[in-house]
């Protein structure tokens, strides 16, 4: 286990209980309190402080079984905040490309950094100013993990969390304490080792990270493809998983449950309309333009009464990103799917046949002109710019509604957007 010495160092930096740490910052009484934060609908718990775990609240606990032991126990409920959490990640992430120019944000709360120190306690040095430049100028905590590939910044990030003279920092660089570690770690615990692969590993003997780095690269293709075999030469500090751009998506997908079950069509026109009109603007920020469009809708399916599920789809003339031209296409679905006589709990939108702008097969007839109009264009672009500055849906097409709707989702805990809103920015007292 010898790291090259040409290979940067990796730094995975994640949020400590992200969710949580963002209420916490606005609301500082929520410190050294159980806090629990609620998937969509107010569904099952997505995130626990460390007080909630203490008390045994479990991942994916529905949150109408345990509000009795919540009110009990005094602990606190929220409803997730999107709007709150993607902007406290985009500060996150803004701060971490002052400290390298190359950053990869993995997820909303974990970014992949590399470093190219070559002294030890430098990079140990500059691990802790990370951590503290992110507390001090967004109040979230952090942990970092450094060693020579991700899978192991990642196992080292682990480390960082649970030892507490670790000062919130771990570093795995020398290769006998590296396996000591790996020798502890069970194998379904390793970064990309799902658990189906960590139960057929333990049939054929794997146990642990070490069990694994010590097996031949014919075995570990045969038995674990070629991405399992990039993970066991990670464990072994060979660098497999490069930090590049991910391949353009093959969908855009926006879809939810309802607050409430509908039956009625106008209310599924205005839940497909504003679903359409998100995923419109996750097309245009990717710059891909989509060819075919695809409304799906159901019942709930442990709920009593009659059942149905619907889907349809419909290619578009031109591949485009025209929020009006995907509307149309979604309503004339949804009006082939619908059924009446079912009290519908969710439907969704997804864009399909995605290509990147300028790089799509032109037909004749569109030789010599652009496929959308600079009307068109402008529109979008006006659009979207009004909406990143004021706020999502500043701006929205009628046939979404105005108003509370009965689709719109449960978040009977809602905290304040108090960073992308203007009413509802913290009051000093």
């Amino acid at each position: 286990m010898q790291r090259p010495a040409s290979s940067p160092w990796v730094a995975m930096v994640d949020c400590n209980n992200f969710y949580v740490s963002c209420e916490r910052v606005f609301d500082p009484a929520l410190e050294n309190t159980p806090v629990v934060v609620l998937s969509n609908n107010d569904g099952c718990v997505i995130a626990r402080s460390e007080e909630a775990k203490a008390l045994g609240v479990a991942m994916g606990e529905p949150e109408y079984k345990r509000r009795p032991f919540f009110a009990h126990h005094g602990v606190r409920v929220f409803s997730s905040n999107y709007a709150l959490y993607g902007d406290m990640s985009a500060r996150v992430h803004e701060i971490l490309c002052g400290f390298s120019s190359e950053v990869e944000r993995y997820s909303i709360d974990e970014c992949f950094l590399l470093l190219r120190h070559r002294d030890r306690d430098a990079l140990l040095a500059l691990a802790t100013e990370i951590r503290r430049t992110i507390l001090r100028w967004t109040g979230i905590p952090v942990c970092v993990g450094l060693a020579w590939t991700r899978t192991l910044a990642k196992i080292a990030n682990r480390l960082a969390k649970k030892r507490p003279d670790a000062g919130g920092v771990w570093m795995l660089d020398d290769p006998a304490s590296t396996r000591r570690e790996l020798a502890g770690l069970e194998v379904g615990d390793v970064w990309g080792i799902g658990w189906r692969s960590a139960a057929k590993l333990h049939r054929l003997g794997v146990h642990t990270a070490l069990d694994l780095t010590q097996r031949t690269r014919d075995w570990v293709r045969e038995k674990l493809t070629v991405c399992g075999l990039r993970t066991a030469l990670e464990l072994q500090g060979i660098p497999a998983i490069l930090m590049e751009d991910a391949p353009p998506a093959a969908s855009i997908t926006c879809s939810r449950s309802f607050g409430t079950r509908i039956g009625d069509r106008p209310s599924l026109e205005e839940a497909v309309s504003a679903y359409v009109q998100r995923a419109a603007i996750k097309l245009r920020s990717r710059g891909l333009l989509a060819g075919a469009v695809q409304v799906f809708l159901s019942t709930a399916r442990h709920a009593p009464g009659p059942q149905y599920s619907g889907s349809g789809s419909l290619p578009l003339p031109l591949p485009s990103d025209y929020t009006p031209a995907l509307l149309e296409r979604a309503r004339t679905i949804l009006r082939d799917v619908y059924r009446p006589g079912y009290r519908y709990q969710k439907a969704g939108v997804l864009l399909l046949d995605l290509t990147p702008r300028g790089m799509r097969q032109l037909t004749f007839a569109e030789c010599g002109r652009e496929p959308l109009s600079q009307r068109e264009k402008g529109l979008m672009s006006a659009l979207d710019a009004v909406n990143a500055r004021y706020g999502r849906d500043a701006l929205r097409f009628a046939g979404s509604g105005v108003g509370p709707k009965p689709w719109h989702m449960r978040q009977r805990h809602l905290s304040q957007r108090f960073t992308t809103s203007w009413d509802e920015l913290p009051r000093v007292r």
